[in-house]
């Protein structure tokens, strides 16, 4: 029996892990991690994570032949392959801050594979890492190896939060990197054999290391580039009375383009498009490649100007202040069906309105109040660092009240903010809703979710993203 581990209970390692065991029921797979309560949790009925269908997959498994563990040091040392699926998070301080990769927890997980492993071992690279990190992981095996024999792969995860586990039951490919020794090739025939019980042989692309490091920054660096394009787009369209949904839909009839990624919104989030592209900036700039580096760069400045962008809408058209107003955001992650909140757009609007003085009212399905606090009292990069190293419990900030139904959220607003695309959004009773708010009532769609043209029939005063404005906000224009 091929026995795999996975160090690393997170957003990657727990999903991808549970597919592995139910698609291969001949090899047992445990996933490690030193914390106590996320382990707990993978153990209970109510997961760490909300993905839809996650809930069957682990329980179909879990107990047969997937387990998971906070003996981290005993699972590794009997594993043939061991996926490393740890935080790189962005470094907060010296060289190469808010921009390199903090290598910390990947250099402390190989020098603990090296100390406890009496076998040869496959290591996977399973987190998104900044290329070469393989090399460095091979330097540190090979200098403590005694007589071991590793081989370092790069199998990058491409998954999507909220379709997580459609997407490793049906990938679009999975990619593996290897060296193009004999070792290396049977290493990376070795991990095929495991995804091709369910993964067609033509959707394995195999490569070399760097090649495979490289492919994972740069898909998202393409798509985070697409949803800066349309949404540079959507303040001209606001500029000039077109209609970005038509803009959008026209050019993703372009067979060369493609309609994905296509949506204007008030930003993107989640935990990777701007760490990779951050992680891509540093990467051009150490090769000398200062032109490359600024082209990605204004990827991110097109996001942060399309956050603060709509926070100035927000404000001017409520009279150039929200000082004292209740504004209700309906929506907290990063995007719907997760209840991740990381790198959220909604984090910046939430402390935009507060930086005017707003009193703001959140609701979201899937996420706690306690995260969201957390969330408005951290610093910028300090969400991708270990729970200890962050605000243990911050101060409730007293402009924010969180609220666990849309129509407490929005009872006497002046405003309401849609900031993520909850299909339940789409289906509220709007009427009872502008009968209940302040007047005139305000509705600032960042997702495009709302039949505008209705609820100006009702009488909100509605803003959406790119489409041509409501006359109220051409009166008062948004300076960003």
């Amino acid at each position: 029996m091929v026995k795999i581990c996975c160090i690393g209970a997170g957003y990657v390692g727990g999903p991808t892990m549970a597919v592995i065991a139910i698609k291969c029921p001949a090899i047992e797979v445990v996933v490690v991690d030193i914390s106590k309560p996320r382990i707990d949790a993978w153990n209970s009925d109510t997961l760490p994570i909300y993905e839809p269908g996650l809930d069957e997959v682990v329980k179909a498994c879990r107990g047969k032949n997937l387990f998971f563990s906070t003996d981290v040091e005993k699972h590794v040392a009997e594993a043939d392959i061991i996926f490393v699926s740890v935080n790189t998070p962005t470094k907060t301080r010296g060289l190469g801050a808010g921009k390199a990769a903090d290598l910390t927890y990947w250099e402390s997980a190989a020098r603990m594979i090296a100390d406890v492993s009496k076998s040869d071992k496959i290591v996977v690279e399973k987190s998104t890492v900044p290329v070469k990190t393989a090399e460095a992981i091979e330097k540190i095996l090979t200098h403590n190896s005694k007589g071991i024999n590793y081989q370092i792969l790069s199998n990058p995860e491409f998954l999507a939060e909220g379709t997580a586990i459609d997407d490793l039951f049906k990938p679009d490919r999975v990619l593996i990197g290897g060296r193009e020794t004999p070792g290396g090739q049977k290493a990376i025939q070795a991990l095929k054999a495991v995804y091709a019980h369910w993964v067609p042989e033509e959707n394995i692309i195999t490569t070399n290391l760097w090649s495979a490091e490289l492919s994972k920054l740069a898909a998202n660096a393409f798509l985070a580039q697409r949803i800066s394009s349309v949404n540079a787009m959507s303040a001209l369209c606001e500029a000039t009375g077109a209609d970005v949904s038509e803009v959008s839909y026209a050019i993703g009839k372009d067979s060369r383009i493609g309609p994905k990624f296509l949506s204007a919104s008030v930003g993107f989030g989640g935990s990777c498009f701007q760490k990779d592209i951050l992680n891509l900036v540093y990467i051009c700039e150490c090769n000398g490649l200062p032109e490359v580096a600024n082209y990605w760069k204004q990827v991110i400045k097109i996001n942060d100007y399309q956050k603060s962008r709509f926070v100035n809408r927000v404000v001017s058209s409520m009279f150039n202040t929200v000082s004292g107003k209740k504004v209700a955001v309906l929506g907290f992650a990063f995007k719907k069906d997760t209840g991740d909140t990381r790198e959220a757009p909604a984090i910046d609007v939430c402390n935009g309105l507060l930086g005017d003085k707003a009193q703001v009212s959140i609701y979201d399905p899937q996420v706690t109040g306690e995260q969201i606090q957390r969330d408005l009292a951290m610093n910028k990069f300090d969400w991708d660092h270990p729970m200890h190293l962050q605000p243990t419990s911050p101060a409730a900030l007293k402009q924010v009240s969180v609220v666990w139904d849309a129509y407490e959220a929005t009872k006497d607003a002046h405003a309401v903010c849609i900031l993520t695309e909850w299909e339940e959004f789409k289906k509220l009773d709007y009427q009872k809703i502008f009968d209940n708010m302040q007047k005139p009532a305000f509705v600032f769609d960042g997702r495009n979710v709302v039949d505008a043209a209705k609820l100006r029939e009702i009488g909100f005063i509605v803003y959406s993203i790119g489409k041509p404005l409501d006359a109220w906000l051409k009166d008062m224009p948004a300076v960003a």
